[in-house]
């Protein structure tokens, strides 16, 4: 059996929180205070408190394998990263790594912003312990794929977040690290780099046997790379599996209805309010294919209020995807009543395709908004049967429809 190339046992972290005792109305200081205070003997009167971002943790992970590390926020996700890429120590435990790891955990990590990224280039080529013909032979596949020519002798420290990102991307996916470590900072670069960041950890760790480890809130991107899954909660592992076992626990451990009675982006008269919004199967994440119908709880200050709703659906990639009007259906919605429930039902004729998506609702009396809520709710879609034929269409976009196939044989 081969020796797992990366090994993680009994591995925890513990941060100390302090708390100042809130001494009077303000937490603030004068001058006087503390320049007084520097000749006093110090007294420790706030309290501390103990947080274990990781606890207990323990996996192994293969050589080639495609890991999504998961996990609802604060769950620890970026905090193992780090202490797996060694830029944060652990408070016990110990971690076997065999092999270079390159790491791209946030914006500006791994760069020195004054110097130019041609410089950077090398200087992380030399972290990684590459020589600098090594560097130079993968020089313009780094520059090409950044997409960065331009600006190549400009300090990076004027670099946009999006040409940083770009970058650093290309120069830790072409350096040849035998481990690709990767947070939520590829979600700074436009759809279009996204996939093909994608494309290229999938090329390279199939290909060339690189190791992926990939945190990211798209599940869609997560089914689409990974083989492999760690489920954390509180810090701790809940499930460390095959992917798709991975994806359905996560799936459950997340509530299947928004409450959004206190939400606070909102605005309108609130004459009409948004309660809950769930899908009708009580799932965030559903398969292509499967029809989908949104559910929203309202209550109503008015009786027999004539409303109209409008419903926007959009992918965390790509924006907006479209706009359904209730006015402007054949079937407008009856009259509300004091309290209900009102369905948007989409039918097989139209299918959303995979990836992440979000709502945003407005409802209006009249033509005054009494409820509008950007980001009220937001699901995941997976691979799915779109046509039931056991086949996937190639070169997807954002959404599929029915059709039909003819041949007229001459």
């Amino acid at each position: 059996m081969s020796k797992p190339i990366i090994k993680v046992e009994d591995i925890s972290k513990c941060y100390i929180i302090g708390h100042e005792e809130q001494q009077g109305c303000s937490r603030y200081k004068k001058l006087s205070d503390v320049l007084m205070s520097s000749f006093q003997k110090k007294k420790s009167s706030g309290k501390k408190e103990e947080f274990w971002a990781l606890k207990d943790i323990n996996f192994e992970v293969e050589q080639g394998d495609r890991v999504g590390i998961i996990g609802r926020n604060g769950a620890g996700k970026s905090t193992l990263l780090k202490v797996l890429s060694k830029i944060t120590t652990p408070t016990t435990g110990r971690i076997s790594i065999g092999g270079r790891i390159a790491s791209l955990l946030e914006v500006g990590t791994g760069f020195h912003p004054e110097l130019t990224g041609r410089e950077n280039i090398y200087l992380n080529g030399a972290i990684l312990g590459m020589k600098h013909a090594e560097i130079r032979k993968k020089f313009d596949e780094i520059v090409d794929f950044s997409g960065v020519e331009k600006f190549l002798d400009t300090p990076v420290k004027r670099y946009s977040s999006g040409m940083y990102v770009r970058l650093a991307f290309a120069v830790a996916a072409h350096l040849e690290p035998e481990i690709l470590v990767v947070d939520e900072v590829l979600a700074v670069g436009d759809a279009e780099f996204q996939k093909k960041c994608l494309g290229k950890m999938d090329e390279i760790s199939k290909s060339q046997g690189r190791t992926i480890l990939f945190v990211s809130h798209n599940m869609g991107a997560i089914k689409q790379l990974c083989n492999k899954g760690i489920l954390l909660q509180q810090g701790k592992i809940a499930l460390d599996s095959e992917i798709d076992p991975i994806l359905k626990e996560y799936q459950k451990s997340i509530s299947s209805a928004r409450q959004i009675t206190n939400y606070s982006f909102r605005t309108g008269n609130q004459k009409i309010r948004v309660e809950r919004i769930y899908l009708e199967n009580q799932e965030q994440t559903i398969e292509e294919g499967t029809p989908l119908c949104l559910c929203i709880d309202y209550t109503s200050q008015l009786q027999q209020a004539e409303a109209r709703i409008v419903i926007g659906f959009y992918n965390y990639a790509t924006g907006c995807v479209m706009f359904l009007d209730s006015m402007a259906h054949r079937n407008d919605i009856p009259p509300l009543t004091s309290f209900g429930t009102i369905k948007l039902r989409l039918t097989n004729d139209f299918a959303l395709c995979e990836g992440s998506y979000y709502v945003n609702i407005m409802l209006f009396v009249k033509q005054d908004v009494a409820d509008h809520i950007s980001h009220a709710f937001s699901f995941d879609i997976i691979h799915g049967d779109i046509y039931h034929s056991k086949k996937s269409p190639i070169n997807k976009a954002l959404c599929v429809v029915e059709h039909a196939w003819e041949l007229y044989s001459k």
